[in-house]
């Protein structure tokens, strides 16, 4: 590192001129035993404090670049793009080398591209390179409209296309669809993606600043040995617990490696770069399968990829839970299961994973099964490698405290150096421990039994990890509240998974010993609804909540074929914009407001209303029983056009999930008022 951070200071005093700088950054590069990504770190904090010509620090970037390139061909974790649709990485090729600036035809002007130091639509201020990949650059960036507006938090990404991915003809709509697609993806482990743009001939996409490291820097550290079992737990489940939530939304990550998963200075595990996930659940109206397929691109990384994935087969969730295993064993050992072979070249020889040190056999059992090298034979959801992985003896809320404690710190130290009420039966934990009877002096036979010691208190849970626990379940909308050591649970939850599924998990964490339960069950066939606005109905709870939704005329929650859909509606304590539509199992939506017959939907605030008139909307029959009925308030309208009345509600609820997340980044999601409906149907007569 000091060749080259010297090479660079030779330059800025002059004593290098630019060509023998970059015989001597050639040098540097063919022997550099570091982090290409701390390479470009450096480069970003000289090129701060004495900016190098544009061309220069542009040149500067593509050798590190080729540098990715070909340590990715030895099994490293950089992201490799086949620019040519269909293209097929070919065993033992050179490596790609992205073009040269020399490169262009003769008499061609270089392309003009913007680095550290510069604006982008006269609002980012690129302050610092972060990161690079196959698909971009990323930088982090001054937005000046928050600095203005005085947000405490002015900063954000920007990745960037990289100058040999914009020659790709579909680059801009793989940028597009990464932000539709990471929009539609509001979870805590999933990184907040905002909006895309150009300026000029950059393509960038905005998200989510993260303060923290890269896994993968945890991973390559000199002298990473590997984790306990105790401090990998919390951080394989941030990851799981992101894939799950993508897989449950339909979408498969196809690119899942330690380098995309963000270890938070807060220790909170982040996952990031969708780019090239695709839709698993595919349906004949996913246009997105006709007009773009990001597996076009090839880009995948070897070492993390499912043998499948390499045979370019369909993607499906196994070919995530085999990269997560990959990385949870990575984690537990410090080395990779298979030594970094591909999972093709590993399944060719027969190798076989050996069993980490001190995890124990339920445990190692769970692993093995998740990084079978046949996808019938692997773990089929990551939810339940999550369960079987984390099984065992329950732990004192001290002690797993203390590991998530240990595992922040370690990473620290690497990378800087109807309502039920439910009681827990008394276990064996929460009896006093025997005493030997030669510890005690034998009572006098007349004497008054010695009542014995009353247990400790057990501490309540914490509010947070109780509100972590519920966000981890999947298609749900759960708000608690913590009394001593009661805990109370409202909300909407799949019957696939029931009440059991949140019993169960709260029951399990230390300090819980009753749970009552307020929580409607909605069909399976909703999950995608009850997902895309989950996260807003939580926040507007959180917030005070104030909107509310019923059906009109009628305490039962049920409607009869024939019969027509009213519904009363009550605003949030602000001026909003309502949004009412109805979902129905067979994934199509009616919007009921705004219509073709009532456009204004502005309310004030804390105002009824009544939507539908009888013999508006009327119940038909439906291919399952159940429909939802979601009421959405926002500070702005949802959508500047009419839509027509009924539309597949796949198209559209990513419609709404991207500008919910625009709305979110101006203001907050507590902004948003959301209030569910689950509306039972039966055939006319029962």
């Amino acid at each position: 590192m000091d060749s080259f951070a010297h090479a660079l200071h030779q330059l800025q005093s002059g004593a290098l001129q630019h060509p023998a700088f970059l015989a001597q950054l050639d040098r540097v590069l063919e022997s550099a035993p570091e982090s290409p990504g701390r390479l470009l770190e450096l480069l970003s904090e000289e090129h701060a404090r004495r900016p190098l010509p544009g061309e220069l620090y542009q040149e500067v970037q593509l050798r590190i670049g080729r540098l990715i390139a070909a340590r990715q061909r030895l099994g490293g974790d950089d992201t490799f793009v086949q620019t040519r649709p269909g293209a097929h990485t070919v065993p033992n090729a050179p490596p790609s080398l992205p073009p040269r600036l020399g490169d262009a035809p003769p008499g061609a002007e270089p392309e003009r591209m913007k680095g550290v130091g510069e604006t982008l639509n006269g609002r980012f201020v690129l302050e610092e390179c972060i990161g690079f990949g196959g698909m971009g650059t990323v930088y982090k960036a001054l937005d000046l409209r928050k600095l203005e507006a005085s947000d405490r938090n002015p900063y954000i990404a920007i990745k960037v296309l990289n100058v040999q991915f914009r020659g790709h003809p579909k680059s801009l709509i793989a940028l597009q669809r990464e932000a539709r697609k990471a929009q539609a993806l509001a979870h805590p482990n999933i990184v907040s993606v905002y909006d895309f743009d150009r300026d000029g001939p950059m393509v960038y996409l905005t998200m989510e600043y993260l303060q923290g490291k890269p896994l993968s820097q945890v991973l390559r550290a000199p002298g990473f040995g590997g984790m306990p079992y105790a401090q990998v737990l919390p951080i394989v489940g941030g990851m799981g617990n992101a894939l799950a939530y993508a897989h449950g939304r339909g979408f498969v990550h196809c690119d899942f490696k330690p380098g995309n998963v963000i270890v938070t200075d807060a220790g909170l595990v982040k996952v990031i770069d969708f780019g090239i996930a695709r839709v698993f659940q595919k349906t004949g109206e996913d246009v997105d399968v006709t007009v773009f397929d990001p597996g076009s691109l090839g880009a995948l990384t070897p070492a993390y990829a499912s043998p499948e994935m390499l045979e370019q087969r369909e993607p499906d969730p196994r070919d995530d839970i085999y990269a997560l295993a990959c990385i949870t064993y990575e984690l537990l050992t410090g080395h990779h299961p298979f030594n970094r072979l591909s999972s093709a070249q590993a399944r060719g020889t027969g190798m076989k994973p050996q069993r980490p040190a001190k995890l124990g056999r339920p445990q190692w059992q769970a692993l093995k099964c998740a990084l079978a090298l046949e996808r019938e034979d692997r773990t089929p959801a990551v939810t339940k490698f999550l369960a079987d992985f984390g099984a065992g003896a329950p732990t004192s809320r001290s002690s797993q405290l203390a590991a998530w404690s240990a595992g922040i710190v370690a990473l620290g130290a690497l990378t800087l150096g109807g309502r039920h009420f439910l009681t827990r039966e008394p276990g064996v934990q929460d009896s006093a421990p025997p005493q030997a009877a030669a510890q005690a002096p034998a009572e006098p036979a007349a004497a008054e039994p010695v009542p014995p010691p009353a247990p400790p208190p057990v501490a309540p849970p914490a509010s947070a990890a109780v509100a972590a626990a519920l966000a981890r379940i999947p298609c749900a909308a759960l708000v608690a509240g913590v009394n001593a050591n009661t805990v109370r649970v409202q909300g909407f939850v799949s019957t696939a998974l029931g009440q059991a599924g949140i019993r169960e998990p709260l029951l399990a964490m230390p300090g819980v010993a009753t749970v009552e339960l307020d929580v409607r069950e909605v069909d399976p066939a909703m999950c995608p609804v009850v997902s895309t606005f989950a996260p807003y109905w939580v926040a507007h709870r959180q917030a005070g909540g104030g909107a509310a939704l019923r059906l009109a005329g009628t305490a039962s929650p049920a409607l009869k074929e024939g019969d027509s859909l009213v519904v009363d509606v009550r605003t949030p304590g602000a001026a909003s914009f309502m949004t009412v539509d109805a979902y129905s199992p067979d994934a199509s939506v009616i919007h009921l407001l705004p219509n073709a017959l009532a456009l204004n939907n502005r309310a004030p605030p804390g105002h009824r209303a009544t939507v539908g008139r009888p013999g508006d909307w009327v119940v038909g029959k439906l291919p399952r029983a159940g429909m939802v009925v979601v009421l959405v308030t926002t500070p702005a309208p949802l959508f500047g056009t009419l839509r027509r009345e009924s539309e597949p509600s796949d198209q559209y609820l990513a419609s709404v999930a991207a500008s919910l997340a625009q709305m979110r980044a101006r203001s907050s999601a507590g902004a948003i008022g959301v209030e569910f409906l689950p509306v039972a149907t039966r055939p006319r007569g029962r």
